[in-house]
């Protein structure tokens, strides 16, 4: 069987918290893993310079052998998935398909909560979106939705100032934010694949009653459920156990901040979109 990997997208590293759980899951499968990190991060760009990315990257992942791609960022989720399924599949060949983070974690999230309070922290683009409460309220249209935008913790994470109390401040503002728009939150969603390095310091804030929902194992196993009910896709699927990892930005600078998000060591290769 030729080389067809899964390809996994994020606009920079949080992809790889997603990516991680995957291949716990599934790691019979070959996965290539893009980070645009030249260009990231995508949370404050228009919708149209999102999906014009996303775009450029499922069109590179498919020219690799790709026919199943993950884009494991909820902004390009959030900005560009709709419109790449809608205008630009068709074209580029019925046997492509691309997938997105916030379908699988909006199908389940009801069943966290007893007071169907529910509180968002993302980007400013996935919270400008509003495509979690529109697609919560499609599956339990009895829960409310509180969002916080949280600028701030990309960067944090990216610089390495996640576990420093310089982001006690940011954390806990955007927190008690949230918190503040109703007493009854009882679950809190991390929006953005790079907020589960952010855990520590969220739980030093966040009461101890409030379930606190990461995406990665989420967008896993309903991976594993999508593959069982698509057989046609499945099969085009290589599995070898292979990984690869690529950055439109420095290999070394990838290399070195991705072996925190992925959990061990990673060997990247540049390329340009």
């Amino acid at each position: 069987m030729k080389y067809q990997p899964i390809g996994v997208f994020d606009s920079g590293y949080g992809g790889l918290t997603v990516l991680k759980e995957i291949v716990k899951q599934l790691p019979q499968y070959d996965y290539l893993y893009l980070g645009d990190n030249a260009r990231a991060p995508y949370g404050n760009r228009s919708f149209d310079t999102v999906y014009e990315y996303t775009l450029q990257s499922a069109e590179w992942f498919f020219k690799q052998g790709c026919s199943l791609v993950i884009l494991a960022c909820n902004t390009a989720s959030a900005k560009a998935l709709r419109t790449i399924q809608q205008n630009d599949l068709p074209k580029l060949g019925a046997d492509k398909r691309v997938l997105g983070v916030i379908r699988p974690t909006t199908e389940i999230i009801g069943q966290f909560t007893k007071s169907n309070e529910i509180g968002i922290l993302g980007t400013n683009g996935t919270v400008q979106s509003n495509s979690y409460p529109i697609e919560i309220n499609k599956f339990y249209p009895q829960v409310k939705v509180h969002q916080e935008a949280c600028p701030m913790w990309v960067s944090l994470v990216e610089n390495d100032e996640y576990a420093t109390a310089g982001a006690d401040f940011f954390v806990g503002s955007n927190i008690k934010n949230l918190l503040a728009q109703a007493k009854g939150i009882d679950t809190i969603l991390l929006a953005c694949t790079h907020y589960p390095l952010l855990i520590n310091k969220i739980k030093q804030f966040v009461p101890e009653n409030v379930t606190i929902i990461s995406q990665g194992e989420i967008v896993a196993t309903s991976l594993v459920d999508y593959l069982g009910r698509h057989p046609e896709i499945e099969k085009n699927c290589s599995k070898n156990g292979q990984l690869a990892f690529y950055t439109t930005d420095l290999p070394a600078d990838f290399d070195n901040h991705a072996a925190t998000f992925f959990g061990k060591p990673v060997k990247s290769t540049h390329i340009e979109l």
